[in-house]
C-alpha cells in the first residue's frame, strides 16, 4: 500500500509539473502517453490491489531497533494491535492446554485474542461484559487447564470452562470491600481473588461462593499495630497501589502512599505490615525467581532483598534508568530479568538483578511501560500505555 501511494504521489506531482509550463509546448503525442501510461499504471495498480485483497489484513510486529542500531541489540519486537492510542493494557494471560491461544486485557473495555501465539491480535466481543452504563477496566486474567477468570472495574466476574469460546458472568456480592485488581486460578473450578483493600478470598464452585482468607481488613490490622512502630501507617487511606503473588501463594502489597509494605502467607490471620528499609517512598514490590524480593522506589532506584522470603533487609542494585522512573520487574529465570518504566525505559540483568543495563534499542517507544510478563522461558511480554505491546523474541 506504501508503494502504490507513492507512486500515485509521484504521477500526481509529474502531471502538476507539467500543466505549469505552458500546455501548448507540450505535443500532444506526448500528452497521449501520459495518458496512456496512467490508463496502464491504474490497471496495474487495480490488478495488485485485488492480488492483495485476497489474503488477510495482518498488522505487523515491528522491530525496536532503531535504524542507527543493529536489529540484534533489542531481544523484543513491538506487536501493533488494534485498538485505540488511548488504552492501557493490564493483563495478559494464555491457555495452558493452547499455548497459541490467549488473552489481553486493558482500560477503555478492551479484550483482546490471539490464536497463532500472540503474533496477531483481534478484538474479543463478551455479550455479558457488555453495558451501557460502565467503561471496564479489565484489570487481571488468569488461565489453569481449559478453565480461565478476568475480573475488571467496575466490579465484573467473568468465567470460562472451555478455553475461553465462551464467558458467562458471575454474580457479586455488593458488599466485597475494595475494588478487585487480582485473581489466580488454583485448580478445577477453583480461584484466588484480592482486592485493594487486602481482602483475599478462595471459591472452590465457580465462583459462586467465596470464603475469606484473612480474618481482618488491612485498615484494622494497621490500626492495631500502629503502636508497633509502622512508620507512615496512621496516614493509611485504606488501599494497595500494588499486590503481587508469588508461585507458592504469598503476597507482598505496597501501600497507597508508597511508605510501608504488606506481606501474607499462607494460614496467616491478617496481613504483616513492615518498615520499607530505604528512604524513597516505594513504587512497587514483587518476587524474584530465587524467592526472595525486588523493590522499585520512586525516581529510580531498584533495590533486592538479602537471601530468599520476607525481610526488611535491602541493598541496591546498579541501574541506568535515566532518571525515569522503573515500574515492574519481570524474571525470565534465576539469572535474567527486565526491568520497564516510564518513557520507553528497558532494562536487562544476567546476573539475578546486581547490575543492569538498558537496552537502548526501546528509547524510540514514546509510552510508559508498566507491566513485565514472562509466561514461560521463551514467552513474555511488556505492557503499556497508548496501547504498546512488547513480544519478547530473545
Amino acid at each position: 500500500m506504501a508503494t502504490t501511494a507513492s507512486l500515485h504521489l509521484h504521477l500526481h506531482l509529474l502531471l502538476s509539473s507539467s500543466r505549469r509550463r505552458c500546455r501548448l509546448l507540450v505535443p500532444r503525442a506526448h500528452t497521449d502517453s501520459i495518458s496512456t501510461g496512467r490508463r496502464r499504471f491504474i490497471a496495474d495498480t487495480a490488478t495488485a490491489s485485488a492480488a492483495a485483497a485476497v489474503g488477510p489484513l495482518v498488522l505487523p510486529r515491528t522491530p525496536l531497533a532503531r535504524a542507527d542500531q543493529p536489529p540484534s541489540l533489542s531481544e523484543w519486537e513491538r506487536v501493533l494491535l488494534p485498538i485505540d492510542p488511548g488504552v492501557v493494557l493490564l493483563d495478559i494471560a494464555f491457555v495452558p492446554d493452547d499455548p497459541s491461544h490467549g488473552f489481553l486485557l486493558g482500560t477503555r473495555q478492551t479484550i483482546l485474542e490471539t490464536k497463532n501465539g500472540g503474533n496477531t491480535w483481534f478484538p474479543r466481543s463478551i455479550p455479558s461484559a457488555e453495558d451501557e452504563d460502565f467503561n471496564y477496566r479489565f484489570n487481571s486474567v488468569s488461565f489453569m487447564g481449559k478453565e480461565g477468570w478476568i475480573i475488571g472495574k467496575p466490579a465484573i466476574l467473568l468465567h470460562t470452562s472451555d478455553a475461553g469460546d465462551s464467558w458467562e458472568r458471575i454474580p457479586l456480592s455488593a458488599q466485597l470491600p475494595g475494588n478487585m485488581v487480582y485473581i489466580k486460578a488454583t485448580g478445577e473450578q477453583s480461584a484466588e481473588m484480592v482486592t485493594d483493600e487486602g481482602a483475599i478470598y478462595v471459591t472452590s464452585n465457580r465462583g459462586y461462593n467465596w470464603k475469606a482468607a484473612v480474618q481482618e481488613t488491612v485498615s484494622a490490622t494497621l490500626n492495631r499495630t500502629v503502636s508497633s512502630g509502622i512508620s507512615g501507617a496512621s496516614y493509611y487511606t485504606g488501599t494497595f497501589n500494588t499486590v503481587n503473588r508469588s508461585p507458592d501463594g504469598r503476597y507482598v502489597a505496597v501501600s497507597s502512599r508508597g511508605n510501608f509494605y504488606l506481606t501474607w502467607e499462607p494460614g496467616q490471620p491478617f496481613w504483616q505490615p513492615h518498615n520499607r528499609a530505604v528512604a524513597r517512598r516505594i513504587q512497587n514490590m514483587g518476587w524474584r525467581a530465587d524467592g526472595g524480593l525486588w523493590l522499585l522506589v520512586r525516581g529510580g532506584g531498584l533495590f533486592l532483598s538479602k537471601g530468599s522470603g520476607i525481610t526488611e533487609d535491602f541493598e541496591e542494585a546498579s541501574v541506568q534508568s535515566r532518571g525515569f522512573g522503573i515500574l515492574d520487574v519481570g524474571y525470565r529465570s534465576k539469572d535474567e530479568a527486565w526491568a520497564a518504566g516510564g518513557s520507553g525505559v528497558l532494562l536487562k540483568t544476567t546476573n539475578g538483578g546486581k547490575t543492569w543495563v538498558r537496552d537502548k534499542a526501546a528509547d524510540n517507544i514514546a509510552a510508559n511501560l508498566y507491566s513485565v510478563k514472562f509466561l514461560g522461558d521463551n514467552k513474555g511480554y511488556v505492557l503499556g500505555n497508548d496501547g504498546v505491546l512488547l513480544r519478547y523474541v530473545g
